[in-house]
């Protein structure tokens, strides 16, 4: 048994492997695969405790038992960590197919405005969408269930993904590395009021270069909280914009004071004027 230091990199499976060797969790470049060469250069197999448990119903009950539960595509069941405004969060097993509104009755959950489905990488579905199934062909889950009520400003919410996701990329690839830190700061604008519909444009533009050109699944799932949020809860960004059109990030007047001390100068000319 290894005890990891939590990061979410380390939820690709060949970054795993590095941490396990002793080594940074950053994701390799494959092939080879881990199951050609993986831990030690071994061929390694890597899955989760959930399936090892389902492998042992699966032997022993048999393998039309488990596919006669769930869907057509979507055998089993799944464990769900419910938590968020819920009143009674925690660990909760279904078969696949289950809506979300089934889950959202059973945990209490009262006035939901939003869901976050399959932790911070995965899918914000609305009010409208709580009638969707959670298995593969409609709603894919990785296991979490993340519950948001009408007293969330869920653009905080993006904004906060956006800040895990900065710290937690491993910096390996430079679309990830900078491109993550450019969205927190671009949020962090807009929530000091000193945004814009071009920082609007500049976000969906990073949503795209991210989802296409990073070296694994955290850069490339990066702007999924960012992107659902700005598609179904728009209002939730509008109102902190001071601009339909253009508004700096910065005060270049004050930028320039530290020029303005060292030549001793004051005058007009000295500042910038819009």
């Amino acid at each position: 048994v290894h005890l990891g230091a939590g990061a979410y990199v380390c939820g690709e499976e060949s970054a795993l492997i590095e941490s396990l060797e002793g080594r940074r969790g950053v994701p390799r470049i494959r092939p080879p695969f881990p199951a050609e060469r993986g831990y030690l250069g071994l061929p390694t197999v890597v899955n989760n405790v959930e399936t090892f448990c389902a492998v042992a119903h699966i032997a022993h009950h048999g393998g039309t038992w488990w596919a006669g539960i769930g869907t057509r595509q979507s055998t089993g069941t799944k464990i769900h960590s419910v938590s968020g405004d819920c009143e009674r969060p925690g660990l909760y097993e279904y078969a696949f197919g289950t809506r979300i509104g089934r889950i959202l009755e059973d945990c209490g959950a009262h006035d939901t405005q939003a869901v976050q489905v399959g932790g911070p990488s995965g899918l914000c579905i609305s009010a409208f969408e709580f009638g969707r199934k959670l298995c593969f062909e409609d709603v894919p889950t990785a296991g979490a269930f993340m519950v948001f009520d009408r007293s969330r400003d869920l653009f905080e919410v993006a904004r906060g993904f956006a800040d895990f996701f900065a710290h937690e990329s491993c910096g390996f690839c430079t679309p990830c590395r900078v491109g993550t830190e450019i969205v927190r700061k671009r949020l962090d604008k807009l929530a000091a009021g000193a945004g814009s519909r071009h920082d609007i444009d500049v976000l969906f533009e990073l949503d795209r270069l991210l989802h296409a050109s990073t070296h694994c699944g955290l850069g490339a799932t990066a702007c999924n909280p960012l992107r659902d949020t700005l598609l179904k809860f728009r209002p939730a960004y509008e109102r902190h914009l001071r601009s339909l059109h253009f508004a700096p990030g910065f005060d270049l007047d004050a930028e320039l004071s530290v020029a303005r001390a060292l030549t001793g100068r004051d005058d007009a000319s000295a500042h910038f004027e819009r």
